[in-house]
């Protein structure tokens, strides 16, 4: 049966009134399970009012209540891990501990913002002139739109940007991605049962048409986005203009550099999991070997035989390594880049264009692909793929390594595999990389650190989670007092305030 989904609205799933739906694929058998209304205009202000209406009461709501409710939402979102786990991998064809891990970073920063108290806590200085105290406040601002891709469909809407935006004391409409919606659709739900005041999380999918409404709408204070980087780069012009706080996270080509002296077969595994899992559908995937020239056959046997054991499958399969791509519209599109850089000169290492999954002919597959000899020339070197494809491109030394790597116009994460200290630390000092990986293939750290991609990866000031994040979602408010002696009260002094001795 295909589940025919609806808005989230003022703590209500609300019939649509659109005529428009988007089919939710189950990526491992090719069926449609779930239709995504396409919200009409109407219907996206409707829940921008909804969130306006109930920001004043929320934003007056002490700090340590809101962080009770997150509490009792911890506790609902572990309770039903493993319904939430089968929802991402149905929806997004993670494979089972892919899926997990997705729920387990919405569940990490929603631990995080049960911190809240502590969190916003300001600053205060005693005497900063003569009989002059000021205190700084970091307070809520009040509506925030969050604009999700598809291929996190928990940690992003509802790790990175519901639990410490809300926390803060702000409400928020998330627009959840159309071919992913089902498992933000959930946990909204569960906001709704651990207590969360209605109106205070809205979740919505639209057409790109109606998302404008949330850059331009004079209730929205600021947009948190995750997606493409030609899309990010619209949504941080367009909101800015409109005097919007705006974090816009976009495209990534992670690249590893393999000095001489890595161990292979520890290197091998860490690429393994950083350029293949999660269908290599990740903003912090490893797409891209830059290895030293002497070491290169060598790890490339390794990788190969490292893949030889691993099980390409259906998601929710637990024995499955691999699981599908989103729709068939993303896998045509990543078998026209293999395609590409075979053309532009790129050798095909390992092909996985043709594999089979027995029971599943019409799921979304594509197996572990490695190219060979890729180039910086070449677009599958220098592009997102957004795919199981590694590219390898060869060099002769370190100093190579490091200049084919900043030359990217992306710069989420980068790597380097090395027993070195020397060149580890000259790595982490002159890499472009804002999340820096030694010897760790996915250098993504944990929510109490910033998520601090640069270059062409990311457009804002303030990154997602960590303390950036408190600092996006609230505002600073300094207060100056000072009180008056009766000695003070007997004389007036036309200067007021600012004496230094």
């Amino acid at each position: 049966m295909i589940q025919q989904l609806k808005p989230f609205i003022n703590g209500v799933f609300q019939e649509s009134e659109t005529e428009t739906y988007t089919d939710v694929f189950n990526p491992s058998t090719g069926e449609v399970i779930a239709r995504a209304p396409q919200c009409t205009k109407e219907e996206v202000e409707r829940a921008i009012a909804s969130a306006e209406a109930a920001y004043p009461a929320w934003r007056d709501t002490p700090a340590h209540k809101r962080a009770q409710l997150f509490f009792r939402l911890r506790h609902l979102l572990m309770e039903h891990l493993e319904e939430l786990t089968e929802l991402v991998a149905r929806e997004n064809g993670k494979n089972w501990k892919e899926a997990e891990g997705d729920v387990a970073k919405a569940i990490e920063m929603t631990e995080i913002a049960t911190s809240i108290p502590q969190l916003l806590l300001g600053e205060a200085l005693m005497n900063v002139s003569e009989g002059y105290d000021t205190t700084l406040y970091r307070e809520p601002m009040g509506v925030f739109a969050g604009i999700s891709p598809w291929n996190f469909p928990a940690m992003i809407s509802m790790g990175w940007m519901a639990p410490l935006c809300i926390a803060c004391g702000n409400t928020m409409v998330i627009k959840a991605a159309s071919p992913t919606p089902m498992t933000s659709n959930r946990m909204a739900a569960l906001y709704k049962e651990a207590g969360f005041p209605d109106g205070v999380l809205n979740v919505i999918t639209t057409s790109r048409n109606e998302a404008e409404i949330l850059l331009s709408h004079p209730a929205i204070r600021g947009v948190s986005f995750v997606g493409s980087t030609e899309v990010a780069k619209h949504i941080y012009a367009t909101a800015a203009s409109h005097g919007k706080r705006v974090q816009a996270l976009g495209e990534a080509k992670n690249h590893a550099l393999v000095l001489n002296d890595a161990p292979i077969v520890q290197t091998a595994a860490a690429v393994m999991n950083s350029a293949f899992g999660c269908a290599g559908e990740r903003c912090m995937a490893l797409p891209v070997l830059v290895v030293q020239e002497e070491i290169a056959e060598p790890l490339l046997a390794e990788l190969k035989r490292q893949i030889q054991g691993k099980k390409v499958g259906a998601a929710y399969d637990k024995e499955t390594d691999l699981g599908p791509v989103v729709t068939a519209k993303h896998k045509a599109f990543i078998l026209d880049k293999i395609e590409k850089g075979l053309e532009e000169g790129a050798t095909i290492a390992l092909d996985g264009r043709e594999v089979k999954v027995d029971g599943y002919a019409d799921g979304f597959y594509i197996g572990h692909t490695i190219l060979d000899h890729v180039t910086t020339d070449m677009a599958v070197g220098e592009e997102e793929i957004f795919g199981p494809v590694l590219s390898i491109k060869r060099v002769k030394d370190f100093e190579e390594g490091l200049a084919v790597m900043n030359a990217n116009p992306f710069a989420n994460g980068s790597v380097i595999f090395t027993q070195s200290g020397y060149y580890a630390r000259e790595f982490a000092k002159r890499t472009d990389g804002g999340m820096v990986g030694i010897n760790v293939g996915i250098p993504v750290p944990v929510g109490i650190f910033p998520f601090s991609g640069h270059k062409n990866s990311f457009f804002g000031d303030l990154h997602a989670h960590g303390k950036d994040a408190i600092r996006f979602y609230t505002e600073s408010k300094t207060v100056t007092a000072r009180w008056f002696s009766e000695e003070e009260t007997a004389h007036v002094d036309s200067w007021d305030g600012s004496r230094t001795n």
